[in-house]
């Protein structure tokens, strides 16, 4: 009978708000369908954008697109019906598919987190490490993980139940129970709590590790080394990609904060301050984070956009400016030549070393500047090679040339004395 009370009783809320949270409901649903949906098609269909790191953010996206798919469309019509409709069975897969998806894109987050530290502040592991055998079984550990909280509620610890409006279902944060207390508490550290330290953390040692390489190329100024400047580029486009990945971090936490703090206070029992409005509006904003990734992508990620552009002409609104990529790539460019240039004056002053820089310089601007790994070291160390055998018949021509100047000059000499 208490359980029939939870799927058959009404809240007494006028009707027109049902409507409003509906008409919400569709458009959170519609962008999370379509938006993810794009996501993966590009990361799939672009070969510039399937590598092992975007693996995750692949993985990412099929659980947005899934929280949108099955969380939306029964959320809208229990709204139109003004009540859950679906039955008791219903109620348990629906929360059950709500706390699986949702769980999976947190610690999603976390992984591609962890993944960025190791990529910037390890690189050389990084490399070791990275292999699909083990971004795969990174992936597969995330939706155990997932599955494992998910089913908990589905086998005594605790129970998904109606919640708010009564028209979408949850785990049971309301009830004053140890199985429900316990189970809240520990979902809200090991889901939430947890893995946002671990991010937070990661992200820290990530900023002090680039803040450390950069001090130290000040320092040494002129004396750089060309292969300390490729693996300085190189850990700036991670970082870029870090970036990115913080900005998901953050827009993803603020959106599950609010529905964490209902959460908490029904655990310490206060339960009875919290009105229907209170608990729907939480689980709305919570349930819109699917929607921001796309979002995020489309105005950060150079890359997806120029993908997306050339499978679908008629979003030409999201190619990337060109004007803007040449000035920064000739800024770069350019710095890196003058780099080089002044090391290689400043420790030379015969004509030879100028001439040999020149060829280096017109060798490096053909250097791809990717990310640390076996075939940007193979390159550069082939482009090294050829650098050097110029450099020694640069100088045989030289020194060719210096002989005959001082023949000639002992010659003029030996005239003048007769």
């Amino acid at each position: 009978k208490d359980m029939d009370t939870f799927f058959f009783n009404k809240v007494d809320v006028p009707d027109h708000v049902h409507y409003i949270v509906a008409s919400f409901v569709f458009i959170i649903g519609a962008l999370g369908i379509t938006g993810n949906s794009l996501v993966m098609f590009a990361f799939y269909s672009s070969k510039k954008l399937r590598n092992l790191p975007n693996y995750l953010i692949m993985n990412l996206a099929v659980s947005d697109f899934l929280m949108a798919f099955t969380q939306s469309p029964i959320f809208f019509i229990n709204c139109l019906y003004k009540e859950w409709v679906f039955g008791e069975m219903g109620c348990k897969m629906y929360a059950f598919c709500g706390a699986l998806f949702g769980i999976s894109s947190m610690i999603n987050l976390l992984a591609i987190s962890i993944e960025r530290y190791l990529v910037i502040t390890k690189p050389l592991r990084a490399i070791h490490w990275s292999s699909k055998r083990r971004t795969t079984l990174a992936i597969l550990v995330v939706w155990l993980y997932s599955l494992a909280w998910s089913l908990a509620p589905l086998v005594g610890w605790s129970s998904y139940i109606p919640e708010g409006l009564m028209t979408s279902c949850t785990w049971d944060y309301v009830t004053y129970t140890t199985a429900s207390r316990s189970y809240t508490m520990m979902l809200c550290c090991f889901v939430f709590f947890i893995p946002l330290g671990i991010i937070l953390y990661c992200y820290l040692l990530m900023f002090l590790s680039i803040r450390k390489t950069g001090r130290e190329l000040e320092r040494l100024g002129t004396q750089v080394r060309k292969s300390t400047l490729i693996q300085q580029k190189s850990i700036r486009s991670e970082w870029k990609m870090a970036k990115i990945a913080f900005v998901v971090i953050v827009v993803y936490v603020l959106s599950w904060s609010p529905y964490a703090c209902v959460t908490l206070i029904s655990w310490s029992g206060h339960a009875n301050i919290l009105s229907p409005y209170s608990k729907t509006v939480p689980a709305i904003i919570a349930k819109a984070s699917t929607i921001y990734n796309p979002i995020i992508y489309a105005i950060i990620h150079n890359k997806y956009r120029m993908a997306l552009v050339e499978k679908f002409p008629c979003l030409w609104f999201l190619s990337p400016t060109p004007r803007k990529e040449c000035i920064s790539s000739s800024i770069s460019e350019s710095s890196f030549r003058d780099s080089i240039i002044s090391r290689q004056s400043s420790a030379s002053r015969t004509h030879f070393i100028t001439a040999s820089s020149n060829l280096s310089d017109v060798l490096l601007r053909d250097v791809e500047m990717e990310p640390l790994g076996r075939r940007s070291g193979d390159s550069f160390r082939s482009i090294s090679s050829r650098s050097q055998s110029c450099k020694r018949s640069c100088k045989k021509q030289l020194d060719r040339k210096t002989t005959k100047t001082h023949t000639a000059e002992k010659v003029r000499k030996h005239c003048r004395k007769m």
